[in-house]
């Protein structure tokens, strides 16, 4: 059972659409990082040890200048990582509704890196954020933010902009359009940020919905805002390609050969029925 579940997260992986992978991706992270808080937590009475906040800070951005310094890193880290059940739930139920229609309206390469775009939004509002509101206290102690609903934001108002009068069907409501959608989590959003409850996430949401906003604005004008992440994309699998393909002067190894033997006639003095080689492909000889 655990092999055809495995295959089949392989197959989705390397055939299926970009939001799939992006999905896959949160889903590993959030069990492997789940999985280490649980057996850290047994070994430690049943509390969660200072060590899984640390794997987990070592991944998530802060308002620690000192920390982003040290940790360049998490400005892409923390847009795959989540640590509850409910928040990595909806997160990916907003972008398999909303990346699906995206990526149908405006192609499958441009999901990722407006997804990256929308992410690196929401960390730079999050940390500007802590520094002209206040909600991070004198900064004496880190705030740290994990996730995906920054980028997922900026996916739903870009899907919101380009298809405003897209129905989906919603529980108890029938078809809504995507406009009002969108226009209802923009509004929640921001009366949110008067809550004192996770006003930083907030914040960055809104980077994230700003983000959105601003792409479909530039690429009605012409100018596609993912293209150099695209590019970059794009490089790191080319490269990545040619690291594992072989050099030219280390070749492949040659597939065996395969014999095809005919009954032996009698001939003048020799074997018209001698070995002949064949290669793969029906060519005979040609190895």
């Amino acid at each position: 059972m655990l092999q055809s579940i495995w295959d089949d997260i392989r197959r989705e992986f390397d055939y299926g659409n970009m939001v799939n992978r992006i999905i896959i991706v949160n889903v590993a992270v959030y069990l492997v990082i789940n999985l280490a808080w649980a057996g850290l937590s047994l070994f430690n009475q049943q509390s969660t040890p200072e060590s899984y906040y640390a794997i987990v800070h070592f991944f998530s951005i802060s308002n620690s200048g000192w920390h982003m310094l040290t940790h360049p890193w998490t400005v892409l880290t923390h847009m795959f990582l989540h640590e509850g059940f409910w928040h990595i739930l909806f997160n990916m139920l907003w972008l398999f509704w909303f990346g699906r229609i995206f990526g149908d309206l405006l192609g499958d390469r441009r999901v990722l890196p407006l997804y990256i775009l929308g992410g690196l939004a929401g960390a730079v509002f999050f940390f500007l954020g802590a520094s002209l509101t206040g909600f991070a206290g004198d900064g004496a102690i880190n705030h740290y933010a994990l996730g995906a609903s920054a980028a997922v934001m900026c996916i739903v108002v870009a899907t919101g902009v380009f298809a405003p009068d897209y129905s989906i069907r919603l529980l108890f409501l029938g078809n809504v359009r995507i406009k009002y959608i969108v226009a209802f989590v923009v509004l929640m959003n921001v009366i949110s940020l008067g809550n004192s409850v996770n006003t930083g996430g907030t914040v960055g949401h809104l980077g994230g919905i700003a983000m959105g906003f601003l792409f479909t604005w530039y690429l009605k004008r012409g100018t596609d805002l993912t293209t150099p992440i695209q590019s970059t994309l794009t490089g790191v699998q080319n490269l990545y390609h040619s690291i594992l393909s072989p050099s030219k002067e280390h070749p492949q190894a040659r597939p065996p050969r395969c014999l095809s033997r005919r009954p032996l006639r009698e001939g003048n003095g020799h074997h018209q029925g001698a070995p002949r080689l064949h290669a793969p492909g029906g060519r005979g000889g040609q190895i």
